[in-house]
């Protein structure tokens, strides 16, 4: 074989298409997308967002499947901002035809993913939620019956150093200039200043007294890392049979769970009574709702939707308890007490801590949402609704082919195991095949 040398490049005016070189495609985004296809999306999508487009004039926007399924990528491949979104589709050809493009289309830009996120609101997406957990329903994976809540962090897109006060506008800086110069340095540096701040007493922020000028709804927290930044608060309520998430809402950070539980709580029973019925809590059969002690007051627990039974957490007490006369509180603490003791209640409380805080990992850090890369609550909770959709679809995905992810798909195989047996030995055989190459079987096993 001789060395191969590089000419000079000549582009061909002409290509016929069935000489393009391609792939094989990826698998996972190929039984997906008959998945998606089998439930009518792309029809379903379409008529959904009709009312908020022009009926008779006007350019053609992008699909409304190709939206969606380009924010369900964000999730499957990990990418925090839309912009990242579009140029991975750019660069994959399966991706490509994952969003359905034709080969002389070009990707969408990520501006026209904003447009059209503008242009659509919540409940549309919040519908779009709803889709896929009708398909997680139609394949028994929403029980409906035994849900845990929690919350997480999400790092907002604003930064600390530009927050000003609520009353005045003044800065940070400017109001670190103002108690230098009163202390008596006429002329701080930027050294001055960070030592000055970092000595002085009494520096707490209030989210009462400051915000962001770039996003009113972030709020001051400490993050799961323990850095203090801008941040939002998503919460999920997980159903605990599957693991699958049948709400998730992006509330202020600076709110606790004891204010964010209630209308959570009002989301799940709303989307589960449109998904099924029968699963739906009622106040003949509530469901079972396990916390952790931050979801445990007097007041949540006596104002609980009577569609739900509460299994959370007590915290230990100081002392004995003052009830006061509210005989209503009283019976509300001591009924989950005795809930959470049971044998029952231990170990759904167990398995809230386990598929809870799978779900905000496969969410938050894998699928790359940790930190917000859009500024407004209701904004940033479109994003994330259909990037819950995608945790969603990759349990439907794993419960009929046994990975839930692109990279778990290629790195499963199928196996095709053999006993032989003899008057004196038994032979096992055990074959591999990789599944990108065998993709029938799992045709075949779904």
């Amino acid at each position: 074989m001789s060395v191969g040398k590089q000419r000079e490049r000549q582009g061909t005016m002409w290509v016929a298409y069935d000489q393009i070189p391609k792939g094989p495609g990826h698998a996972f985004y190929e039984h997906l997308q008959r998945i998606l296809h089998r439930g009518r999306f792309d029809t379903f999508a379409q008529d959904l967002c009709a009312p908020f487009y022009a009926e008779i004039m006007g350019r053609p926007s992008i699909p409304p499947g190709q939206y969606f399924r380009m924010l369900l990528i964000g999730y499957f491949e990990g990418l925090d901002s839309e912009r990242g979104i579009c140029w991975r589709c750019a660069d994959s050809l399966s991706l490509r035809e994952f969003v359905q493009l034709e080969m002389t289309q070009a990707v969408p830009d990520h501006s026209s993913l904003s447009r059209i996120r503008t242009r659509l609101p919540l409940e549309i997406h919040n519908e779009v939620f709803t889709f896929v957990l009708r398909l997680l329903s139609e394949r028994g994976l929403l029980q409906g019956k035994r849900l845990g809540i929690d919350a997480s962090t999400m790092e907002a897109n604003a930064a600390m150093r530009n927050i000003v006060r609520r009353d005045t506008g003044e800065g940070y800086k400017d109001m670190l200039k103002r108690l230098a110069q009163e202390s008596g340095i006429e002329t701080p540096t930027q050294a001055e200043l960070v030592a000055f701040d970092r000595k002085r007493k009494s520096k707490k922020l209030s989210n009462k007294d400051w915000e962001s000028p770039v996003d009113e709804d972030a709020r001051i927290a400490k993050l799961k890392d323990g850095r203090t930044h801008l941040a939002h608060k998503p919460e999920h309520v997980v159903d605990l049979d599957s693991g699958a998430i049948v709400s998730a809402k992006i509330n202020h950070a600076d709110q606790g769970d004891t204010t964010t539980i209630h209308p959570t709580l009002k989301d799940t029973r709303s989307k589960l009574k449109k998904v099924k019925k029968k699963a739906a809590p009622q106040y003949d059969r509530p469901a079972e709702l396990a916390g952790d002690k931050g979801y445990h007051s007097r007041e949540t627990l006596k104002n609980l939707d009577s569609a739900f039974r509460s299994r959370i957490s007590e915290p230990k007490a100081n002392g004995l308890h003052q009830w006061n006369g509210d005989h209503e509180a009283r019976q509300a603490v001591y009924a989950n007490r005795a809930r959470i003791h049971t044998s029952t209640g231990k170990a759904m409380l167990r398995k809230r801590g386990e598929m809870v805080e799978r779900s905000f990992a496969h969410c938050l850090d894998r699928g790359g949402m940790r930190r917000a890369h859009l500024r407004g609550t209701e904004n940033i909770e479109k994003r994330y609704s259909i990037h819950v959709a995608g945790f969603n679809l990759g349990l439907l995905m794993r419960s009929m082919f046994g990975v839930g992810t692109p990279r778990g798909w290629a790195e499963a195989h199928i196996a095709l195991i053999f006993l032989i047996f003899s008057p004196s030995t038994v032979v096992l055989i055990v074959l591999f095949f990789p599944n990108e190459q065998n993709s029938d079987e799992f045709d075949a096993a779904a």
